[in-house]
């Protein structure tokens, strides 16, 4: 029979010694659960080598990154029974980066550069407390910028006009947003995909099955987020510049004239509101070959065939109730730059017929032998 080696003892001053912690360290580890707790004997408290190992397995995983309500679970996990293998694999997925993007460095230099080379130490201050810039131990001339996008799109935003604080305030609240899309994009992926490794302890291959999820899932988020911020952005800006330009219309021009559909896709700009109203609708499969103007037109207003893609695109850029007003506007201001032209031309013929007249008149009596006037020739 192979006789055990004696397991090792300490004091708690010992162990901390060992490994390195100190012993209010311990002595927080166990209020919290990590740390089992010492065998009593007598008056003294007694460590073994498993809370050693424990310890230096704490340890590992502090500096991996882990906070310590991470690493209790994944002790539990151990406990239970669990590789830790598959559970460290999958908390890696989980806290590894979202993005592609990586961290970088900027000095005060730079930075200052890059904001209109004024030093400005609020907004550095908001921008530290928002976490878009890191101090960095030991120097106050250089920054972490944990996403460099991020801080270029400030200086954008700043260069083009934008006041610091406005951004810092932008930024908050975006933040606040994206956080509670961010929320129920986890409460959905949890509810159809992870909740079969939730409600119990996972085995290795359920971990792994996990992490290979995480993996496959992790880009899904964010373009997700982009294709519907760029739908966003494209219909709120149509609507805005809609907005922007009906102000912009001269008021005797806003809601001046309609425009009719005709029977071969065409539309017709000109009818009053009322005809407008009672006009059918334009077939999505009719001919665009042939205009064709409507036989009714209302008094005081002139037929007037227009292409339905061009109706159309004036309509996706001011709104249907806006389309008449805009084409007559450009039409008119089509027409006053037609007739600045007309005058111009005009006036320039005019000026170039009288130099002619100029040139044909007899020259003075005074004029030297042997000069020609403009316009004439010897004989």
């Amino acid at each position: 029979m192979t006789e055990q080696p004696p397991t090792a003892e300490y004091r708690i001053e010992d162990l901390a010694h060992i490994s390195s912690a100190t012993v209010r360290t311990i002595r927080a580890y166990q209020d919290r659960g990590l740390l089992p707790r010492p065998e009593r004997r007598g008056r003294a408290n007694v460590y073994g080598d498993a809370h050693l190992a424990r310890l230096r397995q704490i340890a590992d995983l502090l500096d991996r990154g882990y906070t310590l309500a991470s690493i209790k679970e994944l002790l539990e996990a151990w406990d239970a029974g669990l590789d830790l293998g598959g559970v460290l694999g999958l908390v890696a997925e989980i806290d590894g980066p979202w993005t592609d993007e990586k961290a970088s460095r900027i000095s005060r230099a730079d930075l200052d550069t890059a904001f209109g080379g004024t030093s400005d130490e609020a907004a550095v201050a908001e921008a530290v407390d928002l976490g878009v810039l890191e101090r960095v131990p030991g120097r106050d001339d250089e920054f972490h910028v944990p996403s460099p996008q991020e801080l270029a799109v400030a200086a954008e935003l700043h260069s083009a006009g934008v006041p610091l604080s406005a951004i810092s305030g932008h930024l908050r609240e975006l933040r606040g947003q994206v956080e509670h899309i961010a929320a129920r994009f986890l409460d959905f992926t949890t509810e159809h995909i992870f909740r079969q490794f939730l409600d119990h302890s996972p085995t290795e291959a359920e971990a792994e099955e996990a992490a290979v999820l995480v993996r496959r899932l992790r880009p899904l988020a964010q373009q997700t987020v982009d294709a519907e911020l760029a739908r966003a952005m494209r219909t709120l800006a149509t609507r805005y510049l809609r907005h922007h330009l009906t102000e912009a219309l001269p008021p005797a021009s806003r809601g001046r004239a309609g425009v009719v559909a005709t029977a071969d896709g065409y539309e017709r700009a000109g009818a009053g509101d009322g005809e407008r109203a009672g006009a059918a609708p334009a077939s999505a499969s009719a001919p665009a070959s042939v205009p064709v103007a409507d036989p009714r037109p209302a008094a005081g207003t002139e037929p007037l065939v227009l292409p339905a893609e061009t109706v159309q695109a004036v309509r996706a850029l001011v709104g249907p109730e806006n389309t008449a007003a805009f084409v007559a506007a450009a039409a008119q201001r089509e027409v006053h730059a037609r007739t600045m032209d007309t005058l111009t031309m005009t006036f320039r013929e005019m000026s170039a017929t009288d130099d002619a007249h100029a040139g044909h008149e007899a020259p003075s009596h005074g004029a030297p032998t042997g000069h020609k006037a403009p316009g004439t020739t010897h004989r």
